[in-house]
């Protein structure tokens, strides 16, 4: 590794967003939203799209604790707990749905978690046609899910697939066995490479698989060796995500120490070792953290210059009315953020009395919908325009000081109105989009340990 990568890692392996949505969640201002503006943003959006909307929905159930994961999750082997909780995902839908006033076309319907299998295929079943019923589904709609092979079966995919679903995201991680025992997430090849098959054999159009370096005790070599793997099976897409240490957040991740984990400069070899293979075997580098074939839909948006991110990561679809469904999901109205309850009980206590479990959220300020539009551009695209227009003078001088130093360091090239990343500054590209931060400038929480991951 050269020496001016080494200053670089130094220099910018700090705390920083990822940029999912901006604001970022803890420069929300809760004061800002309540029920009634949240419904009447949710309306507005609405009319303005067509009627057209995604759905994210959040499962939290899971068998196992991966510890690595930092999402929102309850660890329970008690499967009598699905019940209650779809009846709570379908009621809190019927109050979005009675307050359209016509019936939504659905674009999108992502399954996260938690664990989406951990609901029999049955339940999965009634849930969706639940979502569905009196809602129009788009043609060139998507349907999405996350599925932890150890946990899913023949009978899930078959079901998902009859319901519409055609896209499918696996997650493997690393499949070194040390790595796998550190994370608590012992899972076979083989068990991966039969639910590929199933999804196939279901005629999914989209297959990618989720893989992680900088996780405890993972080496280049077997970074190296899980992709080779991964590769043999020839899947549309790979997200191959930086690992985020946030144990204050996720207590799962104190079973093993930062001793335990990759160097900034490991994890750095790490990812260009994996992109080298990937990009070898034709996937093509999108965004920050995927990679997708030729004949992808990702590929195809970034292309065309309609990619787009959001909660649920990367995308093809810019709908700019997200519903999310469950505990902690985040919806969004472009305008608005909307966050709900993360305990389970609260939640469906609250969706039982027909009251929207609304916990956190964040109406946009005419610079934040500037600065929103920019990091977007930024993290999509690799580009943007500088627009100066209802931005402090002061904050503009500090955005223009950062892109001076980032440019001396070759990861970006500006000149007095458009910002161009280079190839270098690609991996570089959370620290380009926090030069835009406004809320990172007023409260300087960059460096703060205890709110973001590091940037590499």
């Amino acid at each position: 590794m050269s020496a001016s990568i080494i200053t670089l890692l130094q220099k910018y392996d700090v705390p920083t967003p990822r940029y999912t949505s901006y604001p970022t969640v803890p420069y929300w201002d809760f004061s800002t939203i309540d029920e009634a503006i949240w419904k009447e943003s949710v309306i507005e959006i609405f009319n303005v799209e067509g009627g057209e909307l995604c759905i994210y929905i959040h499962l939290p159930f899971c068998e196992n604790l991966c510890t690595f994961c930092a999402c929102t999750k309850r660890i329970t082997k008690n499967h009598s707990v699905e019940n209650s909780y779809i009846l709570a995902l379908l009621k809190e839908w019927k109050i979005y749905q009675g307050m359209l006033p016509t019936a939504p076309v659905i674009k999108e319907i992502h399954l996260g978690g938690g664990t989406p299998t951990f609901f029999s295929a049955g339940n999965l079943e009634q849930l969706i046609n639940g979502i569905t019923t009196d809602s129009v589904v788009s043609d060139d709609h998507e349907f999405s899910v996350e599925v932890h092979p150890n946990y899913t079966t023949e009978e899930h995919i078959s079901t998902l697939a009859a319901l519409g679903f055609n896209r499918i995201s696996v997650g493997v991680q690393d499949l070194d066995p040390n790595v796998q025992y550190a994370i608590n997430r012992i899972q076979s090849f083989e068990q991966t490479r039969e639910v590929i098959e199933w999804a196939r054999k279901y005629q999914f159009k989209s297959i990618n698989i989720d893989l992680i370096y900088g996780l405890p005790h993972q080496t280049v070599e077997s970074v190296k060796y899980s992709i080779i793997r991964i590769r043999s099976l020839k899947p549309d897409r790979i997200a191959f995500y930086s690992y985020a240490h946030v144990p204050w957040k996720s207590k799962g991740q104190k079973r093993y120490t930062e001793k335990d984990l990759p160097t900034a400069a490991q994890k750095w070899d790490m990812y260009q070792t994996g992109k080298q293979l990937l990009e070898a075997s034709g996937f093509i580098s999108i965004g920050m953290d995927h990679f997708a074939l030729q004949d992808d839909k990702l590929f195809t948006a970034a292309a065309d210059g309609n990619l787009h991110r959001n909660f649920m990561g990367y995308t093809t679809t810019k709908s700019k009315l997200i519903i999310g469904l469950g505990v902690s999901a985040i919806s969004d109205s472009w305008n608005s953020f909307a966050q709900n309850e993360k305990v389970v009980e609260v939640y469906e206590e609250k969706v039982n009395k027909g009251i929207l479990p609304l916990v956190h959220g964040h109406v946009l300020s005419e610079e934040d919908i500037i600065i929103r539009k920019k990091i977007l551009e930024l993290m999509c695209g690799n580009k943007t325009k500088m627009d100066i227009k209802l931005l402090e003078p002061d904050f503009i001088e500090n955005v223009y000081s950062k892109l001076r130093t980032l440019e001396a360091d070759g990861l970006v090239i500006v000149d007095e109105e458009n910002i161009q990343v280079t190839k270098k500054g690609s991996s570089f590209i959370r620290n380009i989009s926090a030069a835009l931060d406004a809320q990172l400038w007023r409260n300087d929480k960059s460096r703060n340990a205890a709110t973001f991951s590091k940037a590499i």
